[in-house]
């Protein structure tokens, strides 16, 4: 029912998102795009497989949504707790040709089915009321883009490759558990651990490299 869409950064700006990333994978991704219904914005790079990266944050020039924006982004303060204890790589999304069939009995994780953008809406993306990642990010956010196919043709590729992708957390079992009843395909492989960490492996023209 499910598979990784994409991996999120989630930066407290989007110069600080960019940098780390730098530093970790030796690659300046480019720039994706505004999102103007949501008052955020990102930096996109390809990672193989219809699989990309995504580094978002809140966009100090855009408007306020009128809701709660996704990604936690506007509790602003976790953003910047998480980033400095090193927690950056944040979280996935899973894409879904079924997002009603995800959420029926589970929205007190993923939240309700919002269509976006909110005027012509595209596509369907999970969010819980508060703007809260699912589950702390222990769960990915669901998006379903109604049968159509995400356009790598914008997004920079330069060359990386994802490898592997893992999860810590004091919750392993449970969060696999869930996991494996949605069928998640590409999913991390979940390990125990103190607190939510992931950790992506990933192939670039200057060797393997790891993004946290």
């Amino acid at each position: 029912m499910l598979t990784l869409d994409h991996l999120t950064v989630i930066a407290p700006t989007l110069a600080e998102g960019v940098a780390h990333v730098r530093e970790c994978l030796d690659l300046d991704v480019p720039f994706g795009q505004r999102h103007g219904y949501m008052g955020t914005h990102n930096h996109l790079l390809q990672l193989g497989d219809m699989v990309y990266l995504e580094i978002v944050a809140l966009d100090p020039d855009g408007a306020h949504p009128g809701r709660a924006r996704w990604f936690g982004l506007d509790e602003r303060k976790q953003i910047r707790r998480d980033w400095d204890t090193g927690r950056r790589l944040r979280g996935w999304v899973a894409r879904t040709d079924g997002i009603d069939d995800v959420l029926k009995g589970r929205e007190p994780i993923f939240g309700r089915k919002v269509g976006l953008p909110f005027d012509a809406p595209a596509f369907d993306f999970a969010i819980p009321d508060d703007g809260s990642l699912p589950w702390g990010g222990a769960a990915p956010s669901i998006i379903d883009r109604r049968g159509k196919s995400r356009s790598m043709a914008t997004i920079g590729d330069l060359g990386a490759r994802l490898r592997g992708f893992s999860l810590e957390h004091p919750e392993a079992a449970a969060i696999a558990a869930l996991l494996q009843e949605l069928g998640a395909e590409r999913a991390p492989v979940v390990s125990h651990g103190r607190q939510l960490r992931y950790r992506a492996q990933i192939d670039t023209p200057a060797g393997l490299k790891d993004l946290f």
